[in-house]
């Protein structure tokens, strides 16, 4: 009896043994399958890649991992330092793979010139992003920036450079800037002696209400709400996106990240078109008034007959937005970098507040016709831009094979130009880690107006960005102000060589620390 009930228990054991094992084998079959089917997947791409290096001169480039490819050279820093960083290696024309994308890093002038000033429409496409298109409320297409290259995209460009951001209608938005600036600066005076002010804000505030006002006017419901949207959807937009990785995967638009996004476009594109119907109805009311700013002369060509363009409300959505976001980010960080730079460089600060003291002597505040007089504010200016490039990639899509630089670029390669990284290349300049303003100055021809590639912040060829008068015009305004109205003193103990200048990650290139500062009031601005 003691006999058989063991043997029966020996039975189970291994009947239960065998169960497991044929268990484990069948997983290690299906797992043996699939780590092979991996192996051959892999082996082929590889060689299909071999074979097309083989027949072309493709750029040099770091080695590669299956399916991320170059992703991981790029997770140790800033994408646009450490880009830098592999393009001393590996040279001024680099090619990359990025999960999906094929990508070819242009980080040299003479590089650069051949993209810009390439054959007709080589270069012309910006690669689309189904991350931004999530963030402009499904409209980045119907836009300028993310346009395709074609007739639409030139006549909705024609209507930015000619109506929306020309020096005239700039010049009409004087006097938004001047009461604007008026606002920056008076909680500036009237803050208590020896209170500590986050300078940051109140830079970003004046840009973001300067741009918004000059855009949807006065009128514009709630504008708070809309600021803050806008400021949440840059947030998003500054996030690691899997999505811009990989945009066939169905898997990853099931992540939670893209969800949020999409919940935020469906609140902006609700937004912006009650904004648009009530501008409608307004303007119906009140026809035949002078043009008050942008959305107003959008609407007025929209009602035009004579013209090729459609002005869907959609459209108008996306050129709202586009100018908005383009104008707030990247004048907000530039502002912003400038007044570092010139509380860590107190002789370049001193120089510049003699200049525009010495320029508005006797006024109550910023004039606009003076600013031409400032040479010194400008070059700041410049020099704030090539030293901190607020967009530091200028990316463009080759439609067809091309050679540069006597490499194969293959079509449907994304070119990434760091326009950070030539500008601060030593072969163009000396010092070119300094903050040296004086560089810009005498018979320096410098420009940042697309010409010149060893220093372009807003971009160069066709797509050169519409807005830089729009934008030189609110800082120079910000600027001029705050060191005409007051002096600048650091908290005790900290020395002006030791101010933060580290980067935050980012769409943008932004200051991570905030810059906190004591405002000493020089001249009484007027209530």
């Amino acid at each position: 009896m003691h006999t058989t009930s063991r043997l029966n228990l020996a039975r189970k054991e291994f009947n239960l043994g065998r169960a497991l094992w044929n268990c484990l084998a069948c997983n290690f079959y299906y797992y043996g399958v699939i780590l092979c089917l991996a192996f051959v997947f892999h082996a082929t791409v590889t060689k299909l890649d071999a074979s097309k290096k083989f027949s072309h001169r493709l750029p040099p480039g770091p080695w590669q991992l299956p399916v991320i490819g170059s992703l991981h050279h790029l997770v140790r820093g800033l994408p646009h330092h450490t880009i830098r960083d592999l393009s001393m290696r590996h040279g001024p024309l680099m090619q990359l793979r990025i999960c999906e994308h094929l990508v070819v890093v242009v980080s040299s002038a003479e590089a650069a010139r051949e993209i810009f000033q390439g054959p007709d429409s080589a270069f012309e496409q910006r690669p689309s992003s189904p991350g931004m298109d999530d963030i402009f409320s499904g409209n980045s297409r119907l836009g300028v920036f993310f346009a395709p290259y074609g007739e639409s995209w030139r006549l909705l460009r024609r209507v930015l450079v000619n109506e929306l951001l020309s020096a005239r209608r700039v010049q009409a938005f004087q006097s938004i800037r001047q009461e604007e600036a008026a606002r920056l600066v008076t909680p500036l005076a009237s803050s208590p002696p020896g209170q500590l002010v986050n300078l940051d804000k109140p830079l970003a505030e004046f840009i973001a209400e300067s741009s918004v006002r000059a855009i949807f006017g006065d009128r514009l419901p709630d504008r708070a709400a809309f600021l803050k949207m806008m400021k949440r959807g840059t947030d998003i937009s500054s996030v690691f996106d899997l999505h811009d990785l990989f945009p066939s995967s169905r898997l990853v638009r099931m992540l939670p990240q893209s969800h949020r996004k999409k919940r935020h476009r469906k609140e902006v594109s609700r937004l912006i078109n009650d904004i648009i119907h009530c501008y409608q109805e307004r303007k119906q009311a009140r026809d035949g008034k002078r043009e008050q700013d942008m959305i107003d002369v959008l609407l007025r060509i929209q009602n035009e007959t004579s013209t090729r363009l459609s002005l869907t409300p959609r459209i108008i959505s996306a050129l709202a937005m586009e100018v908005f976001f383009a104008a707030v980010d990247t004048s907000t960080s530039t502002l912003q970098w400038a007044m570092a730079q010139l509380i860590a460089n107190p002789r370049v600060m001193k120089k510049a507040q003699l200049e525009v003291r010495r320029v508005l002597a006797g006024q109550e505040g910023v004039q606009e016709e003076a600013l031409r007089e400032m040479h010194y504010l400008k070059a700041i200016v410049r020099e704030t831009l090539r030293l901190h490039t607020p967009g530091p990639f200028i990316p463009r899509v080759c439609v067809d094979d091309q050679k540069i630089q006597g490499y194969d670029v293959l079509q449907g390669t994304i070119i990434l130009v760091n326009a950070w990284a030539i500008s601060r290349d030593p072969k163009y300049g000396e010092n070119s880690e300094s903050f040296m303003p004086e560089r810009f100055e005498g018979e320096c021809t410098l420009d940042f107006k697309g010409l010149d590639f060893e220093f372009t912040p807003f971009g160069a060829g066709r797509r050169i960005c519409p807005g830089i008068t729009f934008a030189e015009a609110n800082i120079e305004r910000a600027l001029a102000s705050l060191l005409y109205h007051f002096d600048w003193e650091l908290p005790s103990g900290v020395k002006n060589e030791e101010i933060d200048m580290t980067e935050a990650f980012g769409f943008f290139v932004k200051r991570k620390t905030e810059l906190l500062i004591y405002p000493i009031i020089t001249y009484i601005p007027p209530v």
